[in-house]
């Protein structure tokens, strides 16, 4: 069951309504020279992980305006859990649940992310990550648990409407040829590309005991 959260003098990590998912907002120190804040801490994100995170890659990606990626997610295992924050722009978030077997299994959870940069999202893995970008040259910034490797990835197509992720825009978002021709989450079951609940919390449960916080009780 995913922590609680946890609010200490530099950033609120809490959970998102899926299991796995959580909003990181730091805390921004102004004086007359400009903004500080802290946008990452690994032993905050670990208290309530109850794991240290992995991180070992970092990508960007530059995007216009109305343009969508994902939905993306990854085999579990390995998996591929996210850090995610918008360094330039704004986007709409979205994590989706592709974890079959999930209590929340095909639901969606969405955030603004700006280039305040302030504020970040971590998906473990099994989820899915989508985001459509609305301001031109948006930046986003990833860090990775595990090396991006293209055929553990699991793509969903992100208008899929029995997902049903509210866009809200103007026009016909821009998709990769990757995401316009990826399956729809049914299909994605038929054919057994997605990972599933028990894989992702066996593979959190294992983590937890490999490098346990200290404080924390073992399998908390």
């Amino acid at each position: 069951m995913t922590s609680p959260g946890l609010t200490n003098r530099s950033m609120t990590v809490r959970p998102l309504d899926i299991d796995g998912a959580f909003l990181i907002s730091s805390r921004s120190f102004v004086d007359d020279r400009g903004v500080f804040f802290e946008a990452y801490r690994e032993d905050v994100l670990a208290e309530v992980l109850g794991y240290p995170p992995k991180l070992v890659q970092t990508n960007y990606s530059v995007s216009h305006r109305n343009v969508l990626r994902g939905v993306h997610g990854a085999s579990v295992p390995p998996g591929l859990a996210k850090f995610v924050t918008c360094v330039r722009g704004s986007m709409l978030d979205f994590v989706v649940d592709l974890r079959t077997g999930s209590p929340t299994f095909g639901t969606w959870d969405m955030i603004v992310l700006d280039g305040r940069g302030s504020t970040s999202v971590y998906v473990e893995e099994g989820l899915g990550h989508a985001f459509v970008a609305l301001d031109d040259d948006t930046c986003v910034q990833y860090h990775l648990s595990e090396l991006y490797r293209p055929q553990e990835v699991v793509t969903v197509h992100p208008l899929d409407p029995e997902i049903g992720l509210p866009l809200r825009l103007p026009g016909p978002p821009v998709l990769s040829d990757r995401d316009a021709a990826a399956p729809s989450l049914r299909e994605s079951v038929e054919q057994g590309l997605l990972p599933s609940y028990d894989a992702c919390l066996a593979l959190r449960k294992a983590r937890i005991h490999a490098a346990p916080v200290p404080g924390l009780p073992v399998g908390s």
